[in-house]
């Protein structure tokens, strides 16, 4: 197994709406080379906004049936569950980097998680976050 990769829900979810355009190939190669390498890394957090947003806000929406079969398929990834604890250390680490609550608490996981890489295009590429970089698979 290679090193552990963090991956935010909008990577996922543009992995699967296949309305996406570029962002949707980007997204499902890298997601399939994760799954090859069984180096993905998600969250609770990750798994309820990828549920939400595959539903709502894809260019192209998915039925309940295939939102809940995706959340199946990704508990077989590493899954961070967030406690309370992941709440308290989120808060430091939104006081320390001025990141919004959401980010934060995606960032404990990925650390909390020991991955060195965050893929996601909500934080800025290339920055380290504590023991976290961000990547943005899009640029």
């Amino acid at each position: 197994m290679s090193a552990e990769l963090f991956v935010d829900s909008n990577v996922l979810v543009y992995a699967h709406d296949v309305g996406a355009g570029r962002k949707h190939e980007v997204a499902r190669e890298l997601t399939r080379r994760l799954w090859r390498e069984r180096s993905g890394v998600l969250s609770t957090q990750v798994l309820q906004e990828l549920y939400v947003n595959v539903r709502r806000k894809a260019e192209q929406p998915v039925s309940r049936d295939e939102a809940i079969a995706l959340i199946e398929d990704y508990r077989r990834w590493k899954v961070v569950v967030t406690s309370e604890h992941s709440i308290v250390e989120a808060i430091r680490i939104e006081e320390r980097f001025g990141l919004s609550s959401w980010d934060a608490l995606i960032l404990q996981a990925a650390q909390s998680s020991g991955a060195g890489t965050l893929y996601t295009e909500d934080l800025n590429h290339g920055q380290r976050y504590g023991s976290v970089e961000a990547v943005d698979p899009f640029r």
